[in-house]
């Protein structure tokens, strides 16, 4: 079964505020809108580097993936019995 919209947005809101916010403006402004490879590559480096400061400053949160999967398992197993 396809993912919906609301299960789109259930799985956003795990994510870091500063990721929601990314995605946020991806979703306004999508693909082709006229950056070049290079644009798009330094754009993303840009990104990753503040990522991994991030992580390496201990503002980002960093979960384990077994929390984040039960969470996600208990989201959808309430999801289904309502």
């Amino acid at each position: 079964m396809p993912m919906t919209a609301h299960d789109l947005l259930e799985a956003a809101n795990l994510l870091s505020q500063a990721d929601r916010e990314w995605l946020a403006l991806e979703l306004l402004h999508p693909p082709g809108d006229g950056s070049t490879e290079a644009e798009v590559e330094a754009a993303w480096g840009v990104e990753i580097k503040r990522r991994r400061d991030d992580i390496d400053s201990g503002k980002a949160e960093l979960v384990p993936l077994e929390e984040v999967l039960a969470r996600m398992d208990a989201r959808l197993a309430a999801k289904s019995r309502a």
